[in-house]
């Protein structure tokens, strides 16, 4: 059977790393897994290689859930954290707020406090801002916090920021949840262990990313600390994020780790926007290029920059991406685990002909 792509598999913008497709690697890993029967909804032997391979990364204590998508991780982590009556500090700018349709407040029936954060990340100061208030029956507890790593903004937490958080939290008897869908890339830029920046630094339980590196509808929910974080046997099921092929799922998870693949794809994507990045800085340094500023630091695969709104238009017609606010012409570009440096290249030359038609 022929089968013709409806597609230029050659295409490649800047827009989301959820354009890419499935690393090659991984598909060779699914195709491992087929074959035969295994048993379903997680008793399978790929599901109980993950459960060893997360132990390895995370510590001793850690249980995996793979689910479908990184709104479902973020949604059944907090639900696993939190009473109906509580309620789950995050940044203003966090996806939990912005990009989830209000779903971990209508699924869970649990309220979001969110504080502004100019750089995406949350700091103890910011946190107290919406740290009040228990026992007051006329407000929403807070009682967990959710930071994201990277953040939206494309920053990044360093351990010692992370633990910070944590102990602030936990000494006002609040869980943390980490959503880390782009983990792979912050473990690539800190170039840590994973369990350094999230166990270790006291992070309660985590949201897994996949799908953003290469696996094709994958992600996760990582227990840290079960004594923290309960039900997700059922959690998972009652919010229809229980796969019954599950084999499929983790093994496309342990591609990542299995001979540092993860980290290996988003160290290249990191290194392709720190190319890009780069490029633009030295337009503007010999005066070959003006109009761009940078409004975020570029600590792994996400630009922020703001251009005049006519030359974004002109080059979004070349070269996809997408505004970020509009109203005072910021734009993100980001890269990923394909992106290629004739790719960025030929990015850098859009941009320096549609701003020199300005």
């Amino acid at each position: 059977m022929t089968i013709t792509p409806l597609h230029d598999p050659d295409w490649r913008g800047f827009a989301s790393d959820n354009y890419a497709g499935v690393h090659p690697e991984v598909l060779t890993a699914l195709a491992a897994a087929n074959g035969g029967h295994q048993v379903a909804y997680g008793e399978d032997r790929y599901t109980a290689r993950l459960r060893e391979v997360v132990r390895e990364h995370f510590g001793e204590r850690a249980e995996v859930f793979p689910v479908f998508n990184g709104t479902g991780a973020n949604v059944i982590s907090l639900t696993s954290v939190l009473p109906r009556w509580g309620a789950v500090i995050a940044a203003s700018t966090a996806h939990i707020n912005t990009d989830e349709a209000g779903a971990p407040e209508r699924m869970t029936g649990i309220k979001l406090l969110t504080v502004a954060a100019p750089d995406g990340k949350l700091t103890a100061g910011l946190i107290a801002r919406e740290a009040w208030g228990w026992g007051n029956e006329h407000r929403a507890q807070p009682l967990a916090v959710s930071i994201t790593q990277t953040t939206e903004l494309g920053t990044l937490y360093r351990p010692e920021e992370l633990r910070s958080i944590t102990d602030f939290a936990h000494a006002h008897g609040m869980a943390v949840h980490m959503d880390g869908s782009r983990l792979w890339n912050a473990g690539a830029a800190l170039g840590v262990p994973f369990r350094e920046f999230t166990t270790d630094a006291g992070v309660d339980v985590l949201s897994l990313g996949g799908t953003k590196n290469g696996l094709l509808g994958v992600e996760a929910v990582v227990v840290l600390d079960p004594d923290r974080a309960t039900g997700l046997r059922y959690l998972r099921k009652l919010t229809m994020q229980l796969t019954s092929k599950m084999r499929f799922a983790s093994a496309q998870l342990l591609a990542l780790f299995d001979d540092d693949l993860g980290v290996r794809s988003a160290a290249h994507a990191n290194a392709m926007a720190a190319r890009l990045r780069a490029a633009l800085e030295d337009g503007l340094a010999d005066g070959t290029l003006s109009g761009v500023a940078f409004t975020q630091d570029t600590d792994a695969n996400a630009i922020f920059a703001t251009l005049p709104t006519d030359a974004a238009d002109r080059i979004r017609e070349r070269v996809r991406f997408y505004d970020w606010d509009r109203s005072r012409g910021e734009v993100r570009w980001m890269t990923s685990w394909d992106t290629t440096e004739a790719d960025v290249e030929r990015f850098v030359s859009v941009v320096r002909e549609e701003l020199g038609r300005g």
